[in-house]
């Protein structure tokens, strides 16, 4: 694995207005003109962004393949402006939204890592509304937290976490991948519930790869399973790694990831 030799210049467009504003850094690969694939987009997880081991490798991916490739930082992530106590599922969805507009591919890969993975859900869900939208093609979800908020988050609240989040609007705990901490806000909390997917078919339109790691701290792999429940009426193929951790980034995780986007773009 190599990361792509020839690496776009990041560019910006500003989303939202007024106070709302901020500038979303992206960069975004143009297909070779002899290849007509679907472009792949990249869905960082939370408090990852687009210069992370997995987003670097799809993106050479695509180099080699000639295909057209879009990654950008959420706000208040990578070189995005904004404040990341901000963030909230409806706003990073609305820069996902806003990115691939602007961009304005015909067909989509979605590639969504972690949190990245609802983000791709609720774009999917979202684009098919959009009568001239891109086509989503396929998704291949990196240990997918749909509904994380709600569904993992809330029920493992500590008391001491309730009350921050009451007195502070917000609670920090010890993250195992940066030494600052993690940060979830009340607003995150309180609009994840606007944006829940498992609660009903998710209708996609595509196929689904799911790649989960039955190690993973993070977000179980029972959660995998949950998620499969709510897909079926989408060819999805489900695969657990019996020793993968959360991240999935080792070079089998990453071989397992391109071949699982190969089998939707190259056909």
């Amino acid at each position: 694995m190599a990361e792509a030799s020839s690496t776009p210049e990041p560019s910006f467009i500003t989303i939202g207005a007024g106070d709302q504003a901020r500038s979303i850094a992206m960069l975004v690969r143009k297909a070779r003109d002899d290849v007509s694939g679907p472009t792949l987009v990249w869905l960082s997880g939370y408090r990852s962004d687009m210069a992370g081991t997995k987003a670097v490798e799809l993106d050479a991916f695509a180099e080699r393949e000639g295909l057209a490739s879009i990654r950008f930082d959420y706000s208040g992530h990578g070189i995005s402006g904004g404040q990341f106590t901000d963030g909230t599922i409806s706003r990073w969805l609305e820069e996902a939204l806003g990115v691939v507009g602007h961009a304005a591919p015909q067909r989509i890969v979605l590639v969504g890592s972690s949190m990245g993975g609802w983000i791709a859900l609720r774009l999917a869900q979202e684009l098919r509304k959009q009568p001239n939208g891109p086509r989503v093609e396929g998704m291949v979800l990196i240990a997918p937290a749909p509904d994380f908020t709600y569904e993992l988050l809330e029920p493992e609240l500590s008391d001491a976490e309730r009350s921050s989040l009451a007195e502070r609007g917000y609670f920090e705990e010890v993250s195992e991948y940066s030494p600052e901490p993690n940060i979830f806000t009340r607003a995150l909390i309180e609009d994840g519930r606007d944006n829940l997917v498992l609660k009903g078919i998710i209708e996609t339109g595509c196929p689904v790869h799911i790649l989960q790691g039955m190690q993973d701290a993070d977000v179980p792999w029972s959660h995998a399973l949950k998620l499969l429940e709510h897909l079926p009426a989408d060819d999805v193929i489900l695969t657990l790694v019996r020793d993968g951790d959360h991240r999935l980034s080792r070079p089998q995780d990453l071989e397992r990831m391109l071949d699982a986007v190969s089998a939707l773009v190259i056909r």
